[in-house]
C-alpha cells in the first residue's frame, strides 16, 4: 500500500480544496494517504511557520492561496525541499480569465463570503431540516425538491447534502398501511422524485439500523417479503403519478444528489410557473 503525506493550505476555509482532494483521492482506494490541513493562511508569517511541518513530513502539496506574495513564497520554499506543489485552481482560474477577457479578483476567500447565495443555503438547510421524515407537509409547496421513498433509502441524508448545494428539500417516507397525504398528489412547485433499492440491500441496511439500536428482535421491518412489498408498493406509486425514479442500490449519496439535481434542472426548463409536476 502507498502512503503519502498530503498537505492542504488554504487562504480560507479550506472547504473547496478539501473537497477537490477528496473527489481526486477517491480515484486511489488503496492509498494511505495522511492529511495535513493548514486553513486561513493569509501572511508570510503565518507560511513561515507551515513550511517546517512540510519538511517534516515530506509529500505533495495542494495549495489555494490568491495573494501573489504568500504563493511565490510556498513555491519558492516546496523548490527548495524537493516538494511538488500543485495550485488546485489555476487551471481553471486561467481559463476563465481567458474566456471572460478579464482578470481574476485576487481576494482570499471569496467564494465563501456572505452574500445572498450564503444565506439562501441556511435557509435550505434550515427548511430541510423542518420539514425531514414528512414533517409540516402543508409547507411543501414552498420546497424546491421532494424525495419519496420507504424507510432506509437515503432520503434523509441526502436530502441534507442536496440543501447543501442551495436546495430546499422535504422527503417523505413511503408506508403502505399509511397514505401520503394528499397534499402530495396537488404540488406544482416541487420535483417531486422517488428514491428505490433493492430489497435485500434494503433489509441488510435496516438489520444494521436495529442492531446499532440494540435492537434484535425479528419484526416485520426486516421481514424479505415484507419488504419487497413496500418496495413494490413505492415503485408503484412512483409509476402511477409519472414521478422520475432513482434506483440508489449501487450510488453513493453524492451520485443520487448529482443525478436528483439534473432531474430538477431539466424540469426547470420544461415546466412553465403553475403547472403540475411531469
Amino acid at each position: 500500500m502507498s502512503r503519502i503525506h498530503l498537505h492542504l493550505l488554504s487562504d480560507s476555509t479550506g472547504e473547496t480544496l478539501e473537497m477537490i482532494a477528496k473527489a481526486a483521492l477517491a480515484q486511489f482506494e488503496t492509498a494511505d494517504v495522511v492529511r495535513h490541513f493548514w486553513p486561513m493562511v493569509r501572511s508570510r508569517a503565518h507560511l513561515d511557520r507551515i513550511v517546517p511541518e512540510l519538511a517534516a513530513s515530506p509529500g505533495l502539496v495542494l495549495y489555494t492561496l490568491v495573494n501573489a506574495d504568500t504563493r511565490k513564497r510556498l513555491e519558492e520554499s516546496c523548490r527548495q525541499m524537493s516538494l511538488p506543489a500543485v495550485d488546485a485552481l489555476e487551471t481553471v482560474t486561467v481559463a476563465l480569465e481567458a474566456q471572460l477577457g478579464e482578470e481574476a479578483h485576487g481576494r482570499p476567500g471569496r467564494q465563501h463570503r456572505m452574500d445572498a447565495a450564503y444565506f439562501e443555503r441556511v435557509e435550505a438547510i434550515q427548511f430541510t431540516i423542518a420539514h425531514d421524515d414528512g414533517i409540516a407537509h402543508e409547507n411543501w409547496e414552498q420546497a424546491d425538491i421532494l424525495l419519496a421513498g420507504v424507510s432506509r433509502s437515503s432520503k434523509t441524508p441526502t436530502s441534507i447534502y442536496l440543501a447543501n448545494r442551495g436546495y430546499k428539500v422535504a422527503n417523505i417516507p413511503l408506508v403502505v398501511e399509511s397514505p401520503p397525504p394528499p397534499a402530495l398528489y396537488e404540488l406544482k412547485g416541487p420535483t417531486i422524485v422517488g428514491l428505490t433499492t433493492a430489497p435485500e440491500r434494503l433489509v441488510q441496511i435496516r438489520r444494521n439500523r436495529l442492531l446499532t439500536l440494540n435492537e434484535r428482535e425479528q419484526t416485520d421491518y426486516i421481514d424479505n417479503e415484507r419488504v419487497k412489498k413496500e418496495v413494490q408498493f413505492a415503485r408503484r406509486l412512483f409509476s402511477d403519478n409519472n414521478w422520475p425514479v432513482i434506483d440508489v442500490t449501487r450510488r453513493s449519496i453524492e451520485e443520487t444528489a448529482a443525478a436528483i439535481i439534473r432531474i430538477h434542472n431539466e424540469r426547470q426548463r420544461r415546466v412553465k410557473p403553475g403547472e403540475k409536476p411531469i
